[in-house]
């Protein structure tokens, strides 16, 4: 009798344990899970791809402290200066019946009308002559939250250069002073020559 009760107390025990176990194997799946579901909600990627498909570098963006540092290696594009920005749909069809990447929307204005303040406007990308272009900085005009909206959003290099629409009253567009409807759209940037989602 006494050695049944002592079976039976290590049966209940063994029992006991391997519920603990399992339950703590189930939590530290869920933590694991939250942890990567964290690092995902400060980190952002896109690839960019010129209009034939090719690849042509990777815009990493990591949040810190409310503000995102924004890291860029390119390839294969044009020596000069490009213009360079956060666009508000997160699709690049490069065969857009509007022309490349004109899925993808205009610039994210994060609220700002203008061209040069709006909150996806960010430094000019100067490509060298072998084709090759490196950039880091900081911007506090946008979280990566704001980029995962329904429709998601996308960077966007351009054929041209940025002027962020800083033209002085001095000189005149259509007989008026100072820049015109697309200069403060767009900056003049010119057609659209890579583009990535945001993931």
């Amino acid at each position: 009798m006494l050695q049944w009760m002592n079976r039976r107390r290590l049966a209940v025990a063994g029992t006991a344990a391997l519920v603990v176990a399992a339950g703590a194997l189930a939590g530290n799946a869920t933590t694991a899970s939250a942890d990567r579901g964290h690092v995902r909600a400060k980190v952002a990627k896109a690839t960019l791809h010129n209009a034939d498909g090719a690849r042509v570098g990777r815009v990493t963006m990591k949040q810190k402290r409310g503000k995102v540092v924004v890291k860029v290696n390119a390839r294969r594009l044009t020596p000069g200066f490009h213009g360079f920005h956060i666009h508000v749909v997160g699709r690049c069809d490069p065969n857009a019946a509007g022309g490349p990447f004109t899925t993808a929307g205009g610039h994210y204005t994060g609220g700002q009308p203008n061209h040069g303040d709006h909150a996806g406007d960010m430094p000019s990308l100067l490509v060298t002559d072998n084709g090759r272009a490196q950039m880091t900085f900081v911007t506090d005009r946008f979280r990566l939250k704001d980029l995962r909206d329904a429709d998601g959003s996308a960077v966007m290099v351009h054929a041209g250069r940025d002027n962020f629409a800083n033209i002085p009253d001095r000189y005149s567009a259509a007989g008026k002073p100072g820049p015109d409807a697309t200069t403060l759209s767009t900056g003049d940037a010119g057609a659209r020559a890579a583009c990535g989602v945001v993931r």
